[in-house]
């Protein structure tokens, strides 16, 4: 449903309709361009969300359709699988790509430290324009458009990177309740209490992934507040 719409020029469930600027929106939400950044994507549900910083928190900015992502719910585990990653990624400025075949994308930096303990593989794994995936979250162009300025902005402004949450559905209790015979439940429940820890505090969680397990990491300065060994900060 959601390619053929695409194809036929009929906006995705979930796209604004109000047709205003990027910096309309901004101002109207009470935001400004360049604020810091945080995303998460929820395979189930299609969609990916925008969180600005106002006020020593961070607020919902906008929520935007997913045109698609292949394979199914689950991580990506190999090289060809077809599968669109789950898991915690950073995004810096080196991961951004104004000129992609895509129109416009960012790599999400799989496989990150968990994946490749892990043994997961592949590469060039983005969210970009469009609406054909093999492995990616594709967006469609006005899409990737103001979630690119967004990044860009970001990171000009001096946010250092910012993380995505790429989550499998929205955790709540009944969601993992319904699937603990998946196989990749306990993997989904590891990443609850990260999901969690930023429903609590308005706050991106500081991550470190310790012998092969994401863990919550004490905040700032890793000379300050030192990792338990076999541990490194995402």
């Amino acid at each position: 449903m959601r390619l053929s719409a695409y194809k036929s020029g009929t906006p995705l469930p979930g796209t604004s309709a109000t047709g205003e600027p990027l910096e309309a929106r901004l101002s109207g939400a009470g935001f400004k361009l360049g604020a810091p950044l945080f995303v998460r994507i929820f395979k189930r549900e299609f969609e990916l969300e925008i969180w600005l910083k106002r006020d020593g928190r961070f607020q919902r900015f906008a929520t935007y359709p997913i045109c698609y992502f292949s394979g199914a719910l689950g991580p990506k585990l190999r090289h060809g699988d077809l599968q669109s990653p789950e898991g915690i990624y950073k995004i810096e400025a080196r991961q951004l790509n104004p000129a992609s075949r895509w129109h416009r994308a960012f790599n999400l930096g799989f496989p990150n430290a968990f994946d490749r303990t892990h043994g997961r593989s592949g590469s060039y794994l983005m969210v970009h324009g469009g609406c054909s995936s093999v492995g990616c979250y594709a967006m469609t162009d006005p899409a990737i458009d103001d979630i690119y300025r967004l990044a860009s902005a970001a990171l000009t402004a001096g946010q250092p990177g910012f993380q995505v949450h790429a989550l499998p559905f929205r955790m709540t209790e009944a969601a993992l309740a319904s699937r603990t015979s998946h196989a990749q439940a306990p993997f989904w429940n590891e990443l609850k209490p990260l999901n969690d820890a930023f429903e609590t505090t308005g706050l991106p969680p500081d991550i470190a992934i310790c012998d092969g397990h994401y863990r919550i990491a004490p905040p700032g300065n890793s000379r300050a507040n030192p990792l338990e060994a076999g541990c490194r900060r995402l």
